[in-house]
């Protein structure tokens, strides 16, 4: 199989500029071709993995596991909903969506933000940290065997920083959160 791509297929950047070497032969080397593939794959089988055990153990989705999480480690368990769509790497129209269905839930809750009556804020409720409370250790052990511990402390190391190389492409700005989420390895933030 091999995977060529000619300009005509290739959206044009709309983002700033790239730094790299100029594409001049779109055809993908042998190598190349077997890591994209391999990419995508990780990229199409691990959330589906994520979201059959947390469906079947707590009736949610990783990426709302992911929700409950982010408010779960916020003060008072709080954020505005800008915020956490930054910490949870979603943009708003999603993470409204999202919220929305966990408020019909009674997982968290909606109100305007005091401090800025034009920005609303999510709280996790008791039944949300009750429900991430249950599906934590199950999320854990399956994070562990697809992905953990199948790694050892240098690839993990080399994972992190391969992940960070990609996301400062796709994020150049770094609005989310995950381009700098290594607390050990991020810059320090002003408080």
């Amino acid at each position: 199989m091999e995977l060529q791509t000619t300009s005509a297929t290739v959206p044009e950047a709309t983002g700033p500029a790239t730094t790299g070497p100029a594409v001049t032969d779109p055809a993908m080397t042998d190598t190349e071709e077997a890591a994209w593939v391999r990419l995508v794959a990780l990229t199409e089988l691990l959330p589906g993995v994520l979201d059959a055990q947390l469906l079947r153990d707590a009736q949610i989705t990783h990426f709302e596991y992911l929700v409950l999480m982010t408010l779960a480690s916020s003060p008072d368990r709080t954020s505005r909903m800008t915020r956490l769509a930054s910490r949870t790497n979603a943009t708003l129209p999603r993470l409204s969506h999202v919220a929305k269905r966990l408020e019909q839930r009674g997982l968290i809750e909606r109100f305007p933000c005091p401090e800025d009556r034009r920005a609303t804020n999510a709280r996790l409720t008791d039944a949300g940290l009750e429900l991430l409370d249950d599906a934590a250790p199950g999320h854990l052990e399956t994070a562990r065997h697809y992905v953990l511990d199948a790694l050892g402390p240098d690839d993990l190391d080399r994972l992190y920083e391969l992940a960070g190389v990609l996301l400062e492409r796709l994020d150049p700005e770094g609005r989310m959160t995950a381009t700098a989420c290594h607390p050990a390895k991020a810059a320090p933030t002003a408080s």
